[in-house]
């Protein structure tokens, strides 16, 4: 089952054309990656998804239930993390989560065994201190744990990891990651590794619509190979055969990156074999979503 459809969503800011009959769904119990340069309109369907705003055609559903612009009965299903998340900062995070949970109509006892599994979950479970002293990443974690207080059937993060270290990104992976185990998440990114490392299914975002959409795997048998690398033993060697195929590069002073078809792959080993040129390595290169990405975005 889908928990999130989009149908031919169309959404303008003026004369610009923001979103262009995007066509989405997001599969139950999924880790989902909605990928888009800046300004591609990730946070625009988003808040749409979230009846912030208006659009001017098309349908979303939510657990099959129909959102409308301004009446958020849809949103009982959601949880949501901006990309900057604001609170209190004169509370503390059980003061915090205990607020939230009362708007909600969640009761005492729920609120209580609830705000202490996710303060656990997120890694704040002994942090006593004022959310004014909190640090870009704490603040990150505390909003997912808000975000799943009512246990949601959704999670939308906004770009949760873009103004983080590696630490607090791998730190937000995780725990997004564990989260799989309650929700459904979709989070938008421009951060192709963190979709790699933790998504299980991704969409490109593209001029307004859906230029690809599938499970990690299917989306990187779209290219077959990025060519190999092939690590020469002597400079001379290797000058040799950047004279010999024009399909080579080098990246090293020994190192070259083979961009060709299968024909040219197997003259160029035979060319190697007959000049008993030194290879120390030789490997495929694997297919990224970065590379990927780039290509559909050209």
């Amino acid at each position: 089952m889908d928990v999130l459809t989009i149908q031919n969503l169309n959404k303008n800011f003026g004369r610009k054309k923001v979103l262009c009959g995007l066509e989405l769904s997001v599969p139950e119990h999924s880790i989902f990656g909605f990928i888009g340069k800046n300004g591609a309109g990730k946070t625009t369907t988003m808040k749409a998804i979230l009846g912030l705003i208006k659009w001017d055609s098309g349908a979303i559903y939510v657990r099959g239930e129909k959102v409308h612009f301004g009446q958020t009965s849809t949103n009982r299903y959601i949880g949501y993390l901006p990309d900057v998340p604001e609170f209190y900062s004169y509370l503390t995070t059980t003061e915090y989560l205990t607020l939230c949970g009362n708007l909600c109509g969640m009761s005492k006892a729920d609120i209580a065994t609830r705000s202490t599994e996710l303060l656990e979950l997120v890694g704040l479970g002994q942090e006593k201190h004022r959310i004014k002293g909190f640090s870009r990443g704490m603040k990150q974690r505390l909003g997912i744990a808000q975000a799943l207080l009512h246990r949601p059937k959704l999670l939308i993060c906004d770009e949760p990891t873009s103004a983080l270290d590696p630490a607090g990104r791998k730190e937000i992976l995780d725990i997004l990651l564990a989260a799989k185990e309650q929700t459904t998440v979709l989070f938008s990114t421009h951060i192709l590794s963190d979709v790699e490392r933790i998504c299980t299914e991704a969409a490109f975002l593209n001029d307004g619509k859906i230029a690809m959409q599938g499970t990690i795997a299917e989306l990187r048998s779209k290219r077959s190979s990025n060519g190999f690398l092939i690590e020469i033993g002597k400079k001379e060697a290797a000058d040799t055969l950047i004279e010999a195929f024009c399909e080579l590069e080098r990246t090293e002073e020994h190192v070259l990156v083979f961009h060709g078809d299968e024909n040219r792959f197997f003259d160029l080993m035979q060319f190697i074999s007959r000049n008993r040129i030194p290879i120390q390595r030789m490997e495929r290169i694997e297919p990224t979503l970065e590379s990927l990405f780039l290509e559909v975005t050209k």
